[in-house]
């Protein structure tokens, strides 16, 4: 099966930097006007949609046109727990060489209250598993679990700098089996011509 993972269009906590979780922020006009300048590669044309419950994923599938699509509580953002809301300065600054300890876990980390990348892991691959098909899935969700997808595909721990550097209006395409083994295909497809722009890994 065919997996193309898509993240949401820009809402305003991106573009402050504050860390989204669960918090269910829309898109922002400039949000809204990203998704709408997106081109699906023409190999994901007869692609089924599904996203994450929260609304900036459930308006950017919307505003690509699929007029009906599966929502997945699986692919739900991360669970910043009582993180939400903040931004990795202020954390930092606060909480000093705990919140550097915390960090320092990758796979591991995990917010008070919260759950770590590796949780992420687990919920993606599950439905992974329970879906299969030949047609390909695009699955709108978020940067925390593109990036648990990532690690998963590539056996980064999550510490150190990340193999691939995840761009801004891209799909991320993989290949995954009835036993929930997850390959890369592509990394960072551009949706739309021109040079591909890079921002900071906010949920």
């Amino acid at each position: 099966m065919i997996v193309a993972f898509l993240r949401h269009g820009r809402t305003a906590w991106n573009d402050t930097g504050r860390m989204q979780g669960r918090a269910d922020v829309e898109l922002s006009d400039a949000g809204r006007t990203q998704v709408r300048g997106w081109r699906l590669p023409a190999s994901l044309g007869a692609g089924r949609f599904v996203a994450s419950p929260l609304a900036r994923a459930r308006e950017t599938a919307a505003l690509l046109g699929a007029h009906a699509f599966d929502v997945e509580d699986s692919l739900i953002e991360m669970d910043w727990g009582e993180w939400e809301g903040e931004t990795i300065e202020g954390l930092g600054a606060r909480h000093g060489a705990a919140f550097a300890e915390n960090s320092a876990r990758g796979l591991d980390f995990r917010p008070p209250g919260g759950e770590s990348p590796r949780d992420v892991q687990r919920r993606v691959v599950a439905w992974l598993v329970r879906n299969t098909g030949p047609a390909p899935w695009i699955a709108v969700t978020h940067q925390g679990v593109i990036r648990s997808v990532l690690a998963l595909t590539t056996g980064w721990d999550m510490t150190g700098k990340a193999p691939v550097r995840l761009a801004d209006d891209v799909v991320h395409v993989v290949e995954t089996d009835a036993r929930g083994t997850v390959r890369p295909l592509a990394w960072n497809v551009a949706l739309v011509a021109g040079p591909i722009q890079r921002r900071r890994p906010t949920s």
